[in-house]
């Protein structure tokens, strides 16, 4: 039997077809993923320090849908294994970055307490000296500064680090510019005399 041209094109494309028509899309790999992706979108702490893996994941996830709609499976079955490796990369950042968060939040609130016993002491001393000051707007900024450390507390309990963080720096920002004011006010009233 002689074999033509016409005859064994047709045979590789009707066998191609026949391959192709019985792949199959690689479910568990994408179910996988799926559950991966959904982990860490869930997950607070890859939420709030890994953003952008958390970012990366999802792309990853619908660039696999695309191409299992589109029938490559192979393709698919990557961006599967991407979108896995990703979320899996973002769960980890957020546990090391919520980590330094508390070190850096408990670092702040330790740092608060001297902080306001002092600036709460250069504020008597100050009215005990009859400085020149708005001692009204100056005790309403103190007051400001205490809720803060106490917002900053509060968060830190709750294991929200980054609003602990946040607070922290706003009281400690606060006590520093009544000190400065108070001892601009010291400084005004030596030079004075």
């Amino acid at each position: 039997m002689k074999v033509t041209p016409k005859f064994l094109i047709c045979a590789v494309l009707i066998l191609a077809a026949l391959v192709m028509g019985c792949a199959k899309p690689p479910t568990e790999e994408m179910n996988n993923a799926t559950e991966a992706v959904t982990r860490a979108e869930n997950d607070n702490d890859a939420v709030t320090y890994a953003g952008n893996s958390v970012t990366r994941a999802k792309d990853a996830l619908a660039r696999m849908n695309q191409e299992a709609a589109a029938k490559r499976y192979d393709a698919a079955k990557s961006y599967a294994a991407e979108a896995i490796a990703a979320a899996e990369r973002a769960i980890n950042e957020g546990r090391a970055g919520a980590a330094r968060a508390k070190d850096e939040a408990s670092a702040l609130i330790s740092q608060l307490k001297p902080l306001i016993t002092e600036t709460e002491q250069a504020i008597e001393a100050a009215r005990k000296a009859k400085l020149n000051l708005d001692f009204y707007a100056i005790d309403r900024d103190f007051d400001t500064a205490q809720y803060n450390a106490n917002e900053a507390q509060a968060a830190y309990n709750g294991r929200r680090y980054q609003t602990a963080i946040d607070r922290g720096r706003s009281a400690r920002s606060e006590l520093n510019g009544i000190n400065q004011q108070l001892s601009d006010a010291a400084l005004a009233t030596s030079r004075k005399k």
